[in-house]
């Protein structure tokens, strides 16, 4: 059903550019990029309720199975544009609890989002409106060791949700090199989470034309709850992805 629903989200944005689709008049931007990353925030699944999940950069970058980061946009003269970005972490670890007991963590979290953007210029800035589909994609295992306690507690869930969220962003230049940029969007309102939000700070810096060097801080929070707490198949997850980016863009 998500997943149905996402592709038809897919569909809703290529559609709302009917007047421009046969133009020729785009620019394109491609930028893969690496986000040193904490999570901080908590799971539960079935009857493992408040699973921490928190885990610094050191330790994802111990942790870390597999990594994927990218970000496009296409615009066009008329200020309409386009956009996806990626973000994909496999991360394993063991964490030890207060009384001792090791939470054996493996989380895959997967973010997929597709806008669509208006953009008006200001003066030397520009301000972009943004509308878009946020998929979340999240494998997550808990397996609790309770130290006071014989056996373990073990949880586990694969769940993914597709929300809605608008906002802006702001681009100003600095000077000819450096250019001022503040994202920020909201949604959720409880189609499937009940909260998210994406907020984004930073500048960029142009080597020449066609290249430049990306550097932000980004927050990406999530409140999403699935299911009746203590039964089979619940899912709770309440977090925070943040750190700083480091991107190369690539214009065409």
């Amino acid at each position: 059903m998500t997943k149905r629903l996402f592709l038809a989200s897919l569909l809703w944005l290529a559609t709302t550019l009917p007047t421009i689709a046969y133009a020729d008049d785009w620019d394109f931007e491609l930028e893969p990029y690496a986000m040193f990353t904490t999570i901080e925030g908590d799971a539960s699944i079935g009857r493992v309720n408040g699973a921490e999940v928190d885990v610094d950069t050191d330790e994802i970058l111990e942790v870390l199975h597999m990594g994927a980061m990218f970000h496009f946009e296409a615009h066009h003269d008329s200020g309409w544009g386009l956009a996806l970005d990626y973000g994909f972490m496999d991360l394993r670890d063991d964490i030890s609890g207060p009384r001792g007991g090791i939470t054996d963590l493996k989380v895959r979290q997967a973010v997929l989002m597709a806008e669509v953007m208006k953009r008006q210029t200001i003066g030397e800035s520009t301000l972009d409106y943004i509308v878009g589909v946020r998929w979340w994609d999240n494998d997550i295992e808990v397996d609790v060791d309770v130290a006071a306690l014989p056996g373990s507690i073990k949880g586990e869930i694969k769940e993914d949700w597709v929300d809605a969220y608008f906002g802006a962003r702001w681009q100003v230049p600095i000077n000819q090199q450096w250019t001022f940029v503040l994202r920020g969007d909201v949604g959720g309102f409880g189609l499937e989470a009940d909260f998210t939000s994406l907020v984004l700070v930073g500048a960029k810096y142009s080597i020449n034309k066609t290249m430049q060097v990306d550097l932000m801080y980004k927050g990406l929070w999530v409140d999403y709850e699935d299911g009746s707490q203590g039964e089979r198949g619940y899912f709770s997850y309440d977090t925070l992805t943040h750190g700083p980016v480091v991107g190369f863009i690539y214009k065409f």
